[in-house]
C-alpha cells in the first residue's frame, strides 16, 4: 500500500532526530537516546535498516556534591556507606529479595527490615523526591507508581545504567536509520505541514476523512500527535512535561567520565549528557554536552515530551481514547497518542500491533464491500 506521512516539523525522526554540531560532534537534538531490549526479534528488525554497534551505557548521580554509580545498586551502597555497614545492608537485601534482579523503591520502603527502609527513605529524600519534583512538576506521591517504578534498584554489582540483554546505538545515527526505514517508492513524506488541517470527523458514518490535493480519501488514518489536540482539547488539555535543552561545546576531549550524570539536588536542571560517550564517537578535538531543564508544556511555546501519568490525567485520557475509538478508520498511537511512556522497543511492538489492526480493518472493509 502507498503511505503518506505528514510531519509537522522540518525534519523526520521525531524526537530521535540527530545531527552534528560543535566540532563535528553527533548529538541528539531532543535529548539522549539509546536502544535497549531483551527481545532478539526486535534487534533483527532494526538491523534491516541500519548498522548498529554494542554500547553499554553507564551513569552517575551527584548526591551531597559527590558522584556515585547509577543505577542504585550494590555498587552504590559500597560507595555510599562504610564497608561493614554496606556489607550488612547488601546481606539484608539479598535475604529479603532472593533471586530478584531489580526491585522498585516502593518495595524497599515496604521492607520488613528497618535498615532497608532507612536506606530507601534516604534515596527518596536525596534523589527520588527532588528529582521527581523537578522532572514532573508534582510531588512523587502524586505520580502514578508505574512512572516512579521504572527507575529500579539493582540487586547486583552490575554497573550498567540499563541491564537489558541488547544495548545498541546506530553507527550513522538515528536520523539515518529513519531515512532507510522510509526509503520506499510507496512512502511519501511531507514536512512542515500540520495534518490536523486536512482531517474531518464524520459522525454520520463514524469515519475520519482526509482531504489532500482536492481529493477526499476514506482511508486508514494513523495519528501520533497529542490525542487531546486531535479533538481540539474539547474535554480539556492533557498535561505534558517539556524540556529546555541547552547545548554547550568544549574544545577538549572529555567533559565527564560517563554519558549521563543526574543532579537531583541541583537547582532547575536534572542531568548533563556528554554525547561522545553515549554514541561511541572518537573525536579528540572537542566534545558537546546538554543540560536538561524540565518545564511544563505550553502549546506554541515548547514541545510535549512526557505524559504526566496519574489517576486524574488517565481518566481524562480515557475520555479521548473512547472518542477516538468511535471512528473505525482512525488509529491513534505513540507516546503522545497513547498518553504512555514508551521505550524504543515497546514503541516498535506497539507499531506492529497497530499495523495488524489496520490490516484487520482493511480486510473487514473489503469483505463488506463484496
Amino acid at each position: 500500500m502507498k503511505s503518506l506521512i505528514i510531519e509537522k516539523r522540518n525534519h523526520i525522526a521525531g524526537n530521535m532526530y540527530d545531527k552534528t554540531i560543535g566540532n563535528n560532534i553527533f548529538v541528539h537534538m531532543y535529548g539522549p537516546h539509546s536502544f535497549f531490549t531483551d527481545e532478539k526479534w526486535i534487534v533483527g528488525y532494526i538491523k534491516k535498516f541500519a548498522e548498529w554497534k554494542d554500547l553499554d551505557v553507564t551513569a552517575e548521580v551527584e548526591i551531597d556534591h559527590k558522584l556515585y554509580s547509577l543505577p542504585f545498586g550494590f555498587s552504590f551502597i559500597r560507595e555510599y556507606y562504610p564497608s561493614e555497614q554496606a556489607q550488612a545492608l547488601i546481606g539484608k537485601l539479598q535475604e529479603e529479595f532472593p533471586g530478584e534482579e531489580r526491585v522498585t523503591i516502593f518495595e524497599l520502603l515496604n521492607s520488613k527490615e528497618p535498615a532497608v527502609v532507612e536506606f530507601a527513605k534516604m534515596l527518596c529524600e536525596k534523589d527520588y523526591y527532588p528529582y521527581s519534583s523537578k522532572q514532573w512538576g508534582i510531588p512523587m506521591d502524586k505520580m502514578d507508581p508505574s512512572v516512579i517504578g521504572r527507575v529500579k534498584f539493582a540487586l547486583s554489582e552490575d554497573n550498567r545504567y540499563i541491564q537489558q540483554k541488547y544495548q545498541l546505538t546506530p553507527v550513522e545515527g538515528f536520523t539515518a536509520f529513519f531515512e532507510k526505514l522510509l526509503d520506499s517508492p510507496n512512502i511519501t513524506v511531507i514536512k512542515e505541514t500540520d495534518a490536523l488541517e486536512y482531517l474531518e470527523f464524520c459522525a454520520s458514518d463514524h469515519t475520519v476523512r482526509f482531504f489532500w490535493n482536492g481529493t477526499t480519501y476514506n482511508c486508514p488514518v494513523v495519528f501520533t500527535g497529542p490525542i487531546d489536540e486531535l479533538f481540539g482539547c474539547q474535554y480539556g488539555a492533557l498535561p505534558y512535561r517539556s524540556l529546555e535543552i541547552q547545548f554547550e561545546s568544549f574544545e577538549q576531549d572529555s567533559y565527564q567520565d560517563v554519558p549521563f550524570i543526574s543532579y537531583p539536588q541541583a537547582d532547575g536542571y536534572t542531568r548533563i549528557v556528554e554525547y561522545k560517550k553515549l554514541t561511541g564517537q572518537e573525536n579528540e578535538k572537542g566534545t558537546v554536552i546538554s543540560v536538561e531543564y524540565p518545564e511544563q508544556y505550553a502549546k506554541g511555546k515548547n514541545l510535549p515530551y512526557y505524559p504526566i501519568i496519574n489517576a486524574p490525567n488517565l481518566t481524562l485520557y480515557d475520555r479521548y481514547h473512547k472518542l477516538a475509538s468511535e471512528y473505525k478508520n482512525l488509529f491513534v498511537c505513540g507516546r503522545l497518542g497513547d498518553y504512555k511512556y514508551y521505550n524504543m522497543d515497546a514503541a516498535i511492538v506497539r507499531a506492529m500491533e497497530v499495523e495488524r489492526q489496520i490490516e484487520e480493518y482493511l480486510c473487514k472493509e473489503n469483505s463488506e464491500e463484496r
